[in-house]
């Protein structure tokens, strides 16, 4: 009887590890000051990450994403922006320049990390767990273009990826779905 107890404790407490392990929270990026930090002050929310350019014909969807964040915060929910340089060099703005652009021009006050590779080579590695984090999904399917959208569960983990053609009002059904 005692193996049993601790054969169980066992297999609960690898489950827990593998589970934290294949989560978002242990992931490094950089602040727009480039400080390094983790996703771990988000654990428990539900998040929509996203890829961001200032000078992209999507960028107007920073105010969409301003009024999903602003109204579903406080039932725990977040919007995340990664800016990247990677599709056709449109996010030429960094740090306070790229903070000072997104408050001013769109009202943002989700927060703006670093900029980041979201593909190839330099691909930062929560790109890279998103990107594979789809059941169903190709891990070789390439981002397309700048707002391109994840959505994560309250435990870290993808539930969905949007187009960049799809705008962040189309998906305020399934952030209700999901708080």
């Amino acid at each position: 009887m005692k193996k049993k107890w601790w054969l169980g404790a066992w297999v609960i407490t690898v489950l827990a590890l593998l589970l934290n392990a294949a989560s978002i929270y242990k992931y490094e990026v950089k602040t727009l000051r480039n400080e390094t930090t983790t996703l771990e002050p988000y654990r428990g929310k539900l998040l929509l990450i996203v890829n961001i350019a200032s000078r992209c014909a999507y960028t107007p969807q920073l105010g969409g994403l301003e009024k999903l964040y602003s109204t579903y915060s406080s039932r725990g929910f977040a919007v995340l922006g990664f800016p990247t340089n990677q599709f056709a060099s449109q996010e030429p703005l960094a740090g306070s320049e790229l903070e000072k652009f997104c408050k001013h021009k769109y009202g943002v006050t989700f927060p703006i990390f670093g900029k980041i590779d979201v593909s190839g080579v330099n691909i930062n590695p929560l790109y890279h767990y998103l990107k594979n984090g789809i059941s169903g999904v190709s891990q070789s399917e390439p981002i397309e273009w700048n707002f391109t959208k994840y959505l994560i569960d309250r435990n870290g983990f993808v539930l969905r990826k949007y187009s960049p053609r799809v705008k962040p009002e189309e998906i305020a059904a399934d952030i209700e779905k999901f708080l």
